[in-house]
């Protein structure tokens, strides 16, 4: 605001200096004609008011100085009139003359200031759009003395501009940097520009990367040649640099740490470039490039496509495959490429790394075996440590039939084989289940030839625990059966099969033993241990709701296992 005022004070002052200075030349003209006529007694030729003219024009303006040459003009002819008494045609020639002559001088006048006034402006702007510009900029001579520096270079290097015009170029460079700066100056009589990524010194003492070009010229007519210095600060772009190079550093050690190797697949010509350890990685020697067909000799022909197909340009960006590789000594190892499809310029290629599996999944695998060892082991004797209570409990709850200790004798035993085939089939798989279908055959096989038996159902795996449950309640169904239902009978048949009911009926497991024939007696099973492990008298070894349906001509009975007794995960 202030400047704004001293500019217009001064603006107002210099006008009015120029409108005094006209005034008086122009008071003095016409003061000298009069004098000039009274004392003289000879006027002074009207063309002796040109430069009056001249001086008005340039102090005031084009329609001023026509005014002030008409004015002028009328003051001599005036002038003359009193003198003669009358106007002569030379003295109205001399007016037009004058008249004509001052308007001509005028516009020519004026059209200069306008050319010149435009010239300026051209210049100031220029000036201003270098002051105000985001690069440094400066004019020194040959010996790097500072002549001119715009507004942004103060600002970079914290100086004033007097204090900057009192150094040289050089002073503003770290030491250690100034000789490049002599030698750049030094450069410059080939008449080419130079330029150079240097530390510049700020007022406080610190220092900042900067971009610095130099460039000379010699205007037209100039004794000496200058120096046009521009100065970018590089700051930022020099960190981000280094941040990149550190990036680079810990990348490389990461990929050497990790023993991995890097790899590159151009997709228009087919070729592919690797470090030496990617070399090393699928057992070949170091190439700086090969043949993606080159490859198949070495990758196992099962994993190539996954290969080859690396080489074909795909919309998926990312790349993540595992691949054989056979190697000279007859060794498999597994490798994993990991990468990302990218476009240089117009070239499309997938860049990644690589890195040996085989010891990881070798690893893998035999955590897995001993973990499965270790699980067969704990389910081996939790099934062993559960014989001994079955046995107890069985020996407990058979009573001796009419005292005949030879039968109960031969019931047991009949028991504890049943018991032995069920740990004989669990004891076949590496899991510890039985399959649904095995148990029911294993306990009806004797039968198959000679009777009518159909066993349907969905492929299940039963956990120990409940595959001993089922496999008691078979026995002691077939056993009921043999001697008094289907299998007693060589026109007997039986149906066994089982389905998931829907979600509205529980989606349990339902179970149906369904025997057709007639049978020899109405009894079915005998009221004690046998009533006890189907659970008619009460709740059965495994599963819930049992049901039991006798006719003359046949028997049925229904049992409902939960997902949950049964493990849901046994489903195949």
């Amino acid at each position: 605001m202030g400047s704004d005022l001293r500019w217009l004070k001064s603006n107002v002052s210099s006008t009015t200096l120029a409108h005094l200075a006209s005034l008086l030349v122009f008071a003095a003209s016409i003061a000298f004609e009069a004098i000039s006529t009274v004392y003289g007694g000879q006027p002074l030729p009207l063309v002796a008011f040109i430069p009056i003219t001249v001086v008005i024009v340039y102090l005031e303006g084009r329609f001023v100085a026509i005014a002030a040459t008409l004015l002028m003009a009328v003051a001599g002819l005036w002038m003359r009139h009193l003198l003669d008494g009358h106007l002569t045609g030379g003295d109205w020639t001399g007016a037009v003359f004058l008249l004509g002559s001052g308007s001509l001088i005028a516009a020519v006048f004026h059209r200069l200031r306008q050319d010149l006034h435009g010239a300026l402006r051209v210049a100031e702007a220029r000036l201003a759009a270098i002051d105000a510009a985001a690069l440094g900029f400066a004019n020194t001579n040959r010996h790097g003395e500072l002549l001119q520096s715009n507004r942004r270079l103060l600002e970079m290097t914290g100086y004033a501009h007097k204090e900057l015009a009192q150094l040289e170029l050089q002073e503003l460079i770290v030491p250690d940097d100034r000789g490049t700066v002599r030698k750049l100056l030094e450069d410059l009589g080939n008449g080419t520009a130079s330029a150079t990524d240097i530390r510049v010194l700020r007022k406080d003492g610190t220092a900042f990367w900067a971009h610095l070009a130099l460039s000379s010229s010699r205007p037209d007519e100039a004794p000496n040649e200058s120096v046009f210095v521009v100065v970018d600060d590089i700051s930022e772009r020099q960190a981000a640099r280094e941040a990149l190079r550190a990036q680079k550093e810990w990348l490389d050690l990461a990929v050497s740490a990790g023993r991995l190797g890097t790899w590159q697949i151009n997709i228009d010509d087919g070729t592919v470039a690797g470090s030496s350890k990617f070399w090393d990685i699928l057992g070949l020697p170091p190439a700086p490039v090969r043949r993606l067909e080159e490859l198949s000799a070495v990758i196992h022909p099962v994993d190539w496509p996954k290969l080859s197909a690396s080489a074909k340009p795909s919309s998926a960006l990312n790349y993540d495959v595992e691949i054989r590789v056979r190697q000279v000594d007859g060794h498999t190892r597994w490798i994993a490429l990991r990468g990302r499809q990218e476009e240089h310029g117009d070239r499309k290629m997938r860049i990644g790394v690589a890195a040996d599996l085989t010891e990881r999944r070798q690893t893998t695998l035999l955590r897995a075996a001993v973990k499965r060892r270790e699980r067969i082991m704990r389910e081996e004797r939790h099934r062993f440590s559960n014989v001994f209570p079955v046995i107890r409990a069985l020996v407990n709850m058979i009573d001796i039939p009419d005292n005949d200790v030879a039968k109960y004798k031969e019931m047991l035993i009949d028991w504890i084989r049943t018991l032995e085939a069920t740990h004989r089939i669990l004891s076949r798989h590496a899991n510890l289940s039985g399959m649904l279908h095995e148990l029911v055959d294993r306990e009806l096989q004797p039968f198959k030839e000679t009777r009518d038996i159909t066993i349907s159902g969905p492929s299940l795996t039963v956990p120990s625990g409940a595959a001993e449950g089922l496999a008691m309640i078979l026995h002691e169904l077939t056993t009921n059966s043999v001697k008094h239902g289907a299998l007693g009978d060589p026109n007997g048949k039986v149906e066994v099969k089982w389905r998931f009911a829907s979600e509205d009926e529980g989606d349990d497991l339902v179970f149906d033993w369904v025997e057709s024939g007639r049978r020899k007696s109405s009894k079915v099973v005998r009221r004690g241990f046998g009533s006890l492990i189907i659970g008619v008298d009460s709740t059965p070894l495994v599963g819930h709701s049992p049901n039991m349906e006798i006719t003359e001509d046949g028997l049925r009975y229904s049992l409902r296992v939960s997902r949950k007794e049964i493990e849901e995960f046994g489903l195949q």
